[in-house]
């Protein structure tokens, strides 16, 4: 016979100073959610749509407020936003009690470092901090060697107790030189935000090179220059000028990060790197590579891959050619008006990394067929032996469909593909899993046939 286990309750302790579960959400403002944002909740995704919202009577922008459902019952803890179609960020269960946001922010930035440890190696720029995938909603906290990028989206995070909490926590954990904040003024606008200038928020320092993946050369070894060292002993690695001033986002696509690696194990002979941005796929390629060509529409962009590959390759020449993706992989397939001038050019290692194509479910079509177009022209670069590595960054074409568009194209160009390799963001982008909007990047690593 077995009989559960009952453990005794332990007596509370009547003259303690920490608030009770029932003070902290007595205090807290309450918004009720309709039977559809019960439903979600308990699913386990975090977010409430404002389509959702029963009731949100009185409460301030950016609060932190119980939530509960048509009855009453408490369903946890989240953070409002008055302006977003997203309403209800979940910050807690019903279960753990919230009343102080900023020390709640201090211990999550934290946990958030102490999960990155034992995961992130050889490398001194990667996040720290992935909003909901770090229980962090609104904050994105990048680091780039001694300078930390911030990015505040929403109105609980711009709170200013919050603020300096972030700050804070940030100087004495990870005791950088700088913290810059990058502003997004559209989504500042959407949460109706003040206007804000991207800038310095503490330290004296935006600007640093920061050492990503070591990669090999095609003898096996360390490269580039083996010989060059960090401060703390290790291999230089790939190293790339960062500047918090310049660039999109927090500054730079850590996200591809461990896949530029990958990229590089396979990589041989002539390679083209489309969409190269400030030289991410390029410059990991180039250690494995005869010859690199990047690509990309952005002149600031591209001075910056010419800089990076400076820093690495000295006096190795890289073709950095500006241009819009689609003409130039038209014109080098074979099927555009430069046919003639480009009919024989031909790759062993092939790149796509573009921007998302689908932003809403809205343009899923359009994003397929302009996946399909550029994988099509891509693949007809490609003989048998060649290594095709491919990704969108579009959480609303999941993986199986983007599988299903290089498939496609696969068919109309007459290849065959083997899949080598299907990987997501680096591990330093955790996927939370009731929170797929975490999951958004694919990249796919093949080998070609004719």
């Amino acid at each position: 016979m077995y009989h559960r286990f009952m453990p005794k309750k332990p007596v509370a302790d009547k003259t303690s100073s920490k608030p009770s579960r029932a003070a902290s959400e007595s205090s807290a403002s309450v918004v009720t959610l309709s039977p559809r944002g019960v439903a979600r909740l308990k699913t386990g995704h975090p977010w409430v749509y404002r389509s959702d919202i029963a009731s949100a009577d009185g409460v301030a922008p950016g609060a932190m407020v119980r939530v509960a459902d048509a009855r009453g019952k408490s369903l946890g803890t989240a953070l409002y936003s008055s302006s977003s179609q997203i309403a209800i960020r979940m910050i807690a269960g019903f279960e753990t009690p919230v009343s102080d946001l900023p020390a709640l922010v201090a211990e999550r930035i934290r946990a958030a470092i102490a999960y990155r440890k034992p995961i992130v190696a050889d490398t001194d720029a990667f996040r720290v901090v992935f909003s909901e995938a770090d229980f962090l909603p609104g904050l994105i906290v990048d680091r780039y060697n001694d300078v930390v990028s911030v990015q505040i989206l929403t109105q609980a995070m711009d709170a200013e107790p919050v603020r300096g909490a972030i700050i804070a926590t940030l100087v004495e954990e990870l005791k950088p030189e700088g913290i810059f904040e990058r502003v997004d003024p559209r989504i500042r606008e959407l949460e109706q935000l003040p206007p804000r200038e991207s800038g310095l928020l503490w330290g004296k320092k935006s600007s640093t090179i920061v050492r990503m993946n070591g990669v090999e050369d095609g003898r096996g070894r360390p490269s580039p220059h083996p010989s060059e060292s960090t401060s703390d002993g290790r291999s230089a690695g790939v190293k790339f000028h960062y500047d918090a001033m310049e660039g999109q986002k927090t500054g730079s696509f850590l996200d591809q990060r461990e896949n530029y690696a990958a990229a590089a194990r396979y990589a041989h002979g002539k390679a083209l790197d489309v969409f190269c941005y400030q030289g991410g796929f390029a410059l990991h390629l180039a250690a494995k590579c005869s010859s690199v060509t990047g690509v990309d529409s952005s002149r600031p962009a591209l001075e910056m891959a010419d800089r990076n590959g400076e820093l690495n390759y000295p006096g190795r020449e890289i073709e950095w050619i500006e241009a819009n993706a689609f003409d130039l992989l038209r014109d080098y397939a074979g099927g555009g008006r430069e046919t003639a001038r480009h009919a024989s050019r031909k790759y062993d290692t092939v790149v796509l990394d573009p921007p998302a194509f689908a932003k809403t479910k809205r343009d899923l079509d359009k994003a397929r067929s302009g996946y399909k177009e550029l994988n099509l022209r891509a693949l007809k670069m490609l003989g048998t032996g060649g290594i095709f590595v491919t990704c969108s960054c579009s959480f609303h074409l999941g993986a199986a469909e983007f599988m299903e568009v290089v498939a496609d194209a696969a068919r109309d160009a007459h290849k065959s593909l083997r899949l080598l390799e299907s990987r997501g963001a680096s591990k330093d982008h955790p996927l939370l899993l009731n929170v797929p909007e975490t999951g958004y990047l694919k990249c796919f690593i093949f080998y070609v046939s004719d």
